[in-house]
């Protein structure tokens, strides 16, 4: 048996587990990853690897929950960089993912800005299995139509439905379904928006490979987007979730930047064999 060393913070109670692998290499297995997963274990949406430092960017590896990789995690990632700012006494952390560069700093107490660059919008890059408006969509769950579905990859994809009241829907029920609709071929991250302003979104998610989640970072910049270019909002907007909000901006060259809170980091330890 290994005792390891990780640690655990949570964004809006969008919770990880930070595993710093630059001077030891650890594995685990996907069914390791699920056991620790589970809540009645440690618990968490992703578990998060960082790696050897390569130039002046931190790489991290990704899973979720469920034990598959991914590409992105919006709120993982400020954490990552909290944790790492506070370990290098810096206010500025580089990490890269497997398809982007994150540019993140500590602007407050507890609080992290992070850039995740431009959102893709074509269906080749979302992606979608079939040519069609990305910005339109209509999914068929259950004998229930959900129209005007919004579809944008922000490292990771995602659909957004722009509804009068985001909690009406259960998202244990359809959020699976629409999650793994032959639609979207490395599925996808499901979100019901209520817009309730030009500067606020309340917001439900189903996260892919999760389940229902307290918050999620990508979602929140994915909603910013597809609402902004539904002309909903404007180019800052705060999204609410049931923790607290995320601060979402857009410049002028679609650039995005998510603010954020960001817990105490917790160490933990747990045994593998």
């Amino acid at each position: 048996m290994a005792i390891i060393n990780a640690y655990k913070m949570d964004g809006l109670g969008n919770d990880f587990v930070i595993i710093d692998r630059r001077k030891n290499s650890i594995n685990l297995t996907k069914e390791k990853i699920i056991e620790l997963g589970n809540r009645t274990n440690i618990g968490f949406d992703q578990i998060i690897f960082i790696e050897k430092e390569k130039g002046n960017s931190f790489p991290i590896t990704i899973f979720n929950s469920d034990g598959g990789e991914i590409s992105a995690c919006g709120n993982g990632s400020r954490c990552v960089a909290y944790l790492l700012g506070k370990k290098l006494n810096t206010k500025e952390v580089k990490l890269k993912t497997d398809n982007r560069l994150l540019n993140a700093k500590i602007v407050g107490d507890f609080l992290v800005e992070l850039e995740i660059g431009k959102p893709l919008l074509s269906f080749e890059d979302i992606p979608l299995s079939k040519k069609i408006n990305p910005a339109d969509i209509t999914i068929m769950i259950d004998n229930k139509t959900f129209a005007g579905g919004f579809c944008v990859n922000v490292g990771n994809p995602h659909i957004i439905f722009f509804v009068k009241n985001c909690f009406e829907h259960n998202l244990n029920t359809i959020g699976p379904k629409i999650e793994n609709h032959a639609l979207f071929p490395e599925k996808t991250n499901v979100t019901f928006a209520q817009v309730v302003d030009e500067k606020n979104i309340t917001v439900n998610v189903w996260e892919r490979g999760a389940g229902l989640t307290k918050a999620c970072g990508t979602a929140a910049c994915a909603t910013a987007v597809a609402a902004f270019k539904s002309r909903l909002v404007n180019d800052e907007v705060d999204i609410k979730f049931k923790e607290g909000f995320l601060n979402i901006k857009i410049d002028k060259t679609d650039n995005i930047f998510m603010t954020g809170p960001v817990s105490e980091v917790k160490k933990i330890d747990f045994e593998i064999s």
